[in-house]
């Protein structure tokens, strides 16, 4: 692989950082509305939407990292 296409390859995995940075960011800012709801609301619809929120977040996350791993293995 040549040195312009390791460029590209750099510039997406950063690209992905930023993104799983904005995720963590959403993730952490519902896990803290989840924690903090009182307890009466914890088994509504609404509390189980956030957790799969959550758990998609996670998902995601999860899939950001594999694949800037992947871009990363491609480009060594």
């Amino acid at each position: 692989m040549n040195n312009k296409r390791r460029d590209l390859l750099k510039l997406a995995v950063q690209l992905l950082e930023r993104a799983s940075g904005y995720v963590s960011q959403a993730l952490d800012a519902e896990q803290d509305c989840l924690d903090n709801m009182p307890e009466n609301l914890q088994s509504s619809e609404r509390y189980e939407k956030m957790e799969a929120a959550i758990d998609s977040l996670e998902a995601a996350i999860e899939s950001i990292d594999s694949a800037k791993e992947s871009i990363e293995d491609a480009s060594a």
